[in-house]
C-alpha cells in the first residue's frame, strides 16, 4: 500500500502518518524501487493501534511506551485486542443511541425538564419527589442526581436510582432533618441525633452505592455544597447505615 492508501484505510491523513514516522511511533516500511514507501498489514495494524490510543487521550510519549511493550507479540493477539476495543466502542455507541432515542421521544412530547435531558429512571424518581420540590435540600439533591445521571455508567446509574426510589416516602422527613442543621455547628449534639434518624431512613440497598471516601470530584462537590453540620450528619448517617447493613449480612 502507498501512504495515501494506508492513511485512508485507517482513517487518518498522510500527514499524520508522516508525523508518526518522525516521532518514531511508526517504523519506516520498506521502499519500492521508485522510492515510494510500501506499507503492509503489520504497519496498518500498528497505525490503527496508534490511532486508537491517541483517541483515548494518551500523549504520544505514553503511546510510545505502550507500543514498546507490544514488541514481540503475535499479530493475531494485537488484532484480537483491536477487535475487543472496537466491540467496546460499538456497545458504548449503541447504549448512547438507545438513551438518545428515549430522550428524543420525551423531548418531542414536551416532557424534558429544564435541566435535562435526564434518563428515564431519574425522570421517574424526580417526578415521585414532587411534594418536596420546594425544599432547598431537595434542590441540591436534584443537582447532584442530575450530575450522577450524566457521568455514571448505565448499569450503576440504574441500580443507584432504583435504590433511591426506596426513600421516596421518607424524602420529606430526610430533607427536613438536614435543613434543620443549616445553622448548627458540626459538634452540636443534634448532629448525632439527626444522623441516627437519617440512617434509619436509608434503605440497605442504597449503601452499596456509598463511596469509600468523599475525595472524588463528584462527592467533594456535593459535600462542599452542604453546611458543615449537614455534611457531618450525612457522613455519619452513611456510616451508620453501612454498619447496619453489614451487621445484617
Amino acid at each position: 500500500m502507498r501512504i495515501g492508501e494506508i492513511a485512508a484505510l485507517v482513517g487518518v491523513t498522510p500527514r499524520t502518518v508522516r508525523h508518526y514516522h518522525h516521532q518514531g511511533l511508526l517504523p519506516e516500511p520498506a521502499r519500492l524501487g521508485n522510492g515510494y514507501r510500501d506499507y503492509g498489514l503489520r504497519e496498518a495494524v500498528l497505525l490503527a493501534r496508534i490511532r486508537r490510543l491517541t483517541e483515548l487521550g494518551l500523549a504520544l510519549e505514553e503511546v510510545r511506551d505502550i507500543l514498546a511493550d507490544d514488541q514481540g507479540r503475535e499479530l493475531v493477539e494485537v488484532l484480537e485486542e483491536l477487535d475487543d476495543d472496537l466491540a467496546r466502542q460499538q456497545a458504548l455507541l449503541q447504549d448512547r443511541r438507545t438513551r438518545l432515542h428515549a430522550l428524543l421521544v420525551e423531548a418531542r412530547a414536551g416532557r424534558v425538564a429544564a435541566d435535562g435531558p435526564l434518563s428515564p429512571e431519574l425522570g421517574r424518581l424526580l417526578a415521585g419527589l414532587g411534594p418536596v420540590a420546594g425544599s432547598p435540600m431537595a434542590a441540591k439533591d436534584r443537582d447532584h442526581l442530575v450530575l450522577l445521571d450524566s457521568v455514571l455508567p448505565q448499569e450503576q446509574r440504574t441500580g443507584l436510582l432504583a435504590a433511591m426510589d426506596g426513600m421516596r416516602d421518607h424524602a420529606e422527613v430526610f430533607y427536613a432533618l438536614l435543613e434543620g442543621l443549616a445553622d448548627s455547628r458540626p459538634d452540636d449534639p443534634e448532629v448525632v441525633r439527626a444522623a441516627e434518624r437519617l440512617a434509619r431512613l436509608i434503605p440497605d440497598a442504597l449503601t452499596a452505592y456509598f463511596p469509600e471516601s468523599d475525595e472524588g470530584a463528584v462527592q467533594a462537590a456535593f459535600f462542599a455544597d452542604l453546611a458543615p453540620a449537614q455534611a457531618a450528619a450525612l457522613r455519619l448517617a452513611m456510616r451508620l447505615a453501612t454498619e447496619r447493613k453489614t451487621g445484617r449480612s
